[in-house]
């Protein structure tokens, strides 16, 4: 008896020895592959179709990150459900610095908004980077008897359910953008969502729809008159446009959306590969060539600590949350 149990003792120190063993090969093998990384191709998914602001700062990352790290950095698009069959791809994907998310700051309104997503943005991703942000330009058809957000939030107030407002589609930051103002201003202006900014523009220009908080291609419709801008929804006031107001100065004090592209690992990717992803993604977005370029599209470099941009994540998901609930926004 005495010696069986001496032998189960030892069994069980020996397999307590060997998964000792198994976690510290694991942990150093994890350390050589960071230390080394990256060893093949590293893929920028892209959950939109091509075109437009979040695939040229991916395009711009990858042509930077290839010829730093001397491996091919490709960028994959996967359209999708609005956004969510790239996004949920990423998430499921291996945490070891090869697939990558580049996404906007829709990711963290589509898990509030949507009651089908499985995917977490905090639980699933770890952050790596902003790259670069952008405000909305809110304008009018000339038709509409308004020319300043004061006279625009009385004429909502006066007339609840009978002014239309464009977006780009649902959960977008155009719609989004709305929204908030709705429930700061406490009017009811109606959402005429659309599937692109393609297919706003020409109801908007005919005046089939009134509003639209539109990016930087209504500019040249508001330098020729076409569209009037009454405020833009940044923090500060943009240089495209200096004499038109921020809403928050005009009359909605602590209203701003600034909408967000970021770069996203699936979560418990090595410490080390994020640090190196970050430490490039700063050179990249501040060489001369990149600056030009966002500059051109009406966009501004906007980088950040992995720190930064996980907390970012976590307050526009609780100011978003606050918006749908108090808005009774849902999409199935």
């Amino acid at each position: 008896m005495f010696a069986a149990v001496t032998l189960s003792d030892k069994l069980r120190r020996a397999k307590k020895y060997s998964f000792r063993m198994f976690l510290a090969a694991c942990f150093f093998s994890t350390v050589a592959n960071a230390q080394t990384y990256p060893l093949k191709t590293v893929r920028i998914i892209n959950p939109f179709s091509p075109g437009g602001s979040l695939d040229l700062v991916a395009r711009i990352l990858s042509k930077y990150m290839a010829a730093e790290l001397g491996q091919q950095v490709i960028v994959e698009n996967k359209p999708g459900a609005g956004g969510n069959i790239g996004v949920e791809y990423v998430a499921k994907s291996q945490a070891d610095g090869y697939t990558l998310l580049i996404v906007q700051s829709s990711i963290t309104v589509n898990p509030v908004l949507q009651t089908k997503i499985a995917y977490d943005p905090v639980r699933d991703f770890d952050s790596i980077s902003k790259v670069s942000s952008y405000m909305f330009f809110l304008v009018s058809h000339a038709s509409l008897p308004v020319r300043s957000i004061e006279q625009l939030i009385a004429l909502a107030k006066a007339k609840p359910g009978q002014i239309n407002y464009a977006s780009v589609g649902v959960g977008s930051g155009t719609h989004m953008a709305a929204e908030l103002f709705n429930a700061m201003a406490k009017t009811r202006m109606v959402h005429i969502p659309y599937k692109g900014t393609g297919q706003v523009m020409p109801d908007l220009l005919g005046g089939q729809v009134a509003l639209h908080f539109g990016s930087t291609t209504v500019v040249p419709h508001v330098k020729s008159g076409r569209l009037i801008a009454l405020g833009v929804t940044g923090a500060k006031r943009s240089s495209v446009l200096p004499n038109v107001p921020t809403i928050s100065e005009v009359t909605l004090p602590g209203y701003e959306v600034t909408a967000w592209n970021a770069l996203f690992a699936p979560a418990s990717t090595p410490p080390q590969i994020i640090a190196k992803l970050n430490e490039l993604v700063k050179k990249a977005m501040h060489t001369p060539e990149s600056k030009g370029i966002l500059v051109e599209q009406g966009l501004d470099v906007d980088v950040s600590s992995p720190a930064e941009l996980a907390t970012l994540v976590k307050s526009d998901l609780a100011k978003w949350t606050r918006v749908i609930k108090s808005t009774g926004l849902k999409v199935e």
